[in-house]
């Protein structure tokens, strides 16, 4: 997630590429040992909350650790501070994400985003791409019998539409949020809700994306939506409609919620102190609004700490 905004000179955000792309596990890179790895996220940024969907879906809490950031970013980046649900670092006992970048490249001049999996032994980044991370913990870390995100018989449809979700709806979103001029603006939000439409349909016909089974492409909608009524219809002004107004969005959004393991990574107050409190350039106020009710069966699901080691 970006510490502050980039923009074409047509007015259209642009994200940061990442700079560590290590592979745990595969040839050249470092050997897939438990208590070797720590995971760094933040509970409001929708890329690094897919990391740790995957993570708890794989059953991997006891082999990879987290560090929880503070949901409230200023100038210096990611903090980590104690309170509100999230912890001070217990691996390396940074107080800011950007040491971990420093450490790793004192001369890296970017942005110092999440997630981040570093290894403890080396005492450097390994990794800094959500699509990595997500594809290391299954192929290199999960053991036997565990539900697999990434079917063979399905990668080929599934690379497809994730590369569809990260254009048009994961960072679809956040052309929308900072654009800086109309036209990137209508463009981002037309080609969001024309994704959300064709999502729609998919499910009207079965219960996840592709098929019965869920898989990593459906995590990705699935952060996004999860945000979208809370956050994206109001703060990033993506407001044609809701999801608890699309049926098909509304069911899915809960069917995940509800997988084992899920809700517990949810959690609405830091999504809603992070954007509300931190993107002082579109809400100057800093002021957290109070709704909307989440949609789901039981009251106060999600504000749980995913923090338990």
């Amino acid at each position: 997630m970006a510490e502050f905004p980039e923009e074409t000179k047509d007015g259209e955000f642009e994200r940061q590429e990442d700079a560590f792309r290590m592979m745990v596990g595969k040839e050249g890179g470092p050997l897939a040992v438990d208590g070797r790895y720590h995971l760094y996220v933040s509970l409001a940024c929708p890329w690094a909350h897919r990391t740790l969907i995957v993570r708890s879906l794989l059953g991997l809490q006891d082999s990879i650790g987290i560090s929880i950031a503070d949901p409230v970013r200023d100038e210096r980046g990611w903090a980590f501070r104690e309170g509100h649900g999230h912890h001070p670092d217990e691996a390396e006992g940074f107080h800011f994400l950007g040491e971990a970048y420093l450490r790793s490249d004192p001369r890296f001049r970017g942005r110092y985003t999440v997630p981040v999996l570093w290894d403890r032994q080396e005492k450097c980044i390994v990794n800094n791409s959500e699509d990595d991370i997500c594809r290391m913990f299954q192929e290199s870390f999960a053991g036997p019998g565990a539900r697999d995100l990434f079917p063979l018989h399905l990668a080929e449809e599934q690379a497809e539409i994730s590369d569809y979700l990260y254009e048009k709806v994961n960072n679809g979103v956040y052309r929308a949020g900072f654009a800086t001029t109309q036209a990137a603006y209508e463009e981002a939000v037309r080609d969001l809700f024309v994704a959300l439409d064709e999502m729609a349909v998919r499910l009207e016909r079965s219960t996840f994306l592709l098929g019965e089974h869920l898989v990593e492409s459906d995590l990705r909608l699935f952060c996004t939506l999860i945000r979208f009524d809370m956050v994206y219809h109001g703060h990033f002004k993506c407001n044609l409609r809701r999801v608890v107004d699309c049926p098909p969005l509304l069911r899915f959004m809960r069917d995940v919620y509800l997988q084992p393991g899920v809700a517990a990574t949810v959690n609405f107050d830091h999504i809603k102190r992070h954007y509300y409190g931190t993107h002082r350039e579109l809400n100057p106020s800093g002021i957290i609004p109070l709704g909307p009710a989440a949609v789901f069966e039981k009251p106060g699901c999600g504000e749980r700490d995913a923090g338990s080691r």
